[in-house]
C-alpha cells in the first residue's frame, strides 16, 4: 500500500533521544473550525505545537513532521509508566472541530484515509494495539480528544487498537483497574474514568464506577495483558 501524503513541513521539531523506541501512536482532532486553520497552527513557529500527520474530512494526509522526528503532540502525558510521551509515539491530528466548536461524527472517507495511514505506521514500528491511544487517554485531566464519536471500534476491527467483544464481571476495583490498562492514577477517579470511557464506553460518558464501566474496564484490562 502506498499511501498519496502531501508534504507541510513544520519547524515544531526535534530529534527524538537517542536509541528511543517509536511504541506509541497517540490520536488527536484538531479541535479548530477548519483544517486549514489546524495544519496552519501547526506549522506556525509562534504556537510551539506540531504532529506528525494530518487527516482532512475529505481524506487527504498531510505529512508535517518526519516520523524519525520528534513532534510536539502529546505535551505532559503518561501511559503504561512512562511519561513525555512526544519522545516514543507518533501523533496524528484528525480534522474536527471538536467539543469547542461543534463536535461531529467523523466521515468516512476520512476514517478509511485514517486506518491506511495507521496500518502503514505499524508495519513499521513495533507499536503493541494497547498502545494505540487517545490524546485524552495519555492526558486525561486536560485532552477530550479524538472524544465519544470517534471510531474507535471499527479501528480495532482493521486491527488498529483493541476493542472487547464482551464484558467482564462487574467487580473491582476501577484505579487499579485503569492502571493496569495503562492510565495514571494520581488524578481524581471521575477524571479517569471519563477519559476511559470515552475510548471504549462511549454509550455512557459520565465518570461514574457503574456496573456497565466495570464490566468494561475488566474486559479491555485482560486484552491489554493478554
Amino acid at each position: 500500500m502506498t499511501l498519496r501524503l502531501i508534504e507541510a513541513p513544520s519547524p515544531n521539531t526535534e530529534p527524538r533521544p537517542d536509541d528511543t523506541a517509536i511504541d506509541t501512536l497517540i490520536l488527536h482532532y484538531t479541535g479548530m473550525r477548519t483544517g486549514e486553520e489546524a495544519i496552519a497552527r501547526l506549522r506556525d513557529p509562534a504556537a510551539i505545537v506540531s504532529a506528525h500527520y494530518v487527516v482532512e474530512e475529505d481524506g487527504g494526509i498531510f505529512r508535517l513532521v518526519p516520523e524519525g522526528l520528534r513532534a510536539r503532540h502529546a505535551g505532559i502525558s503518561h501511559w503504561r509508566g512512562r511519561s513525555a510521551l512526544n519522545a516514543n509515539s507518533i501523533g496524528i491530528e484528525i480534522v474536527n472541530p471538536g467539543h469547542e466548536w461543534g463536535y461531529r461524527h467523523f466521515p468516512a472517507m476520512q476514517m478509511a484515509a485514517l486506518a491506511d495511514l495507521c496500518l502503514d505506521i505499524l508495519a513499521r514500528h513495533p507499536i503493541p494495539p494497547r498502545n494505540v491511544v487517545g490524546h485524552s487517554d495519555v492526558s486525561p485531566d486536560r485532552k477530550q480528544d479524538p472524544g465519544e464519536l470517534f471510531d474507535w471500534e471499527g479501528l480495532a476491527a482493521n486491527g488498529i487498537g483493541l476493542w472487547p467483544r464482551g464484558d467482564g464481571p462487574a467487580e473491582g476495583d476501577a484505579l487499579e483497574l485503569l492502571g493496569r490498562i495503562g492510565y495514571r492514577t494520581d488524578l481524581p477517579l471521575p477524571i479517569l474514568l471519563t477519559a476511559f470511557q470515552r475510548h471504549w464506553r462511549q454509550e455512557e460518558v459520565n465518570g461514574l464506577a457503574d456496573a456497565g464501566t466495570l464490566g468494561r474496564l475488566q474486559a479491555v484490562a485482560a486484552l491489554t495483558e493478554a
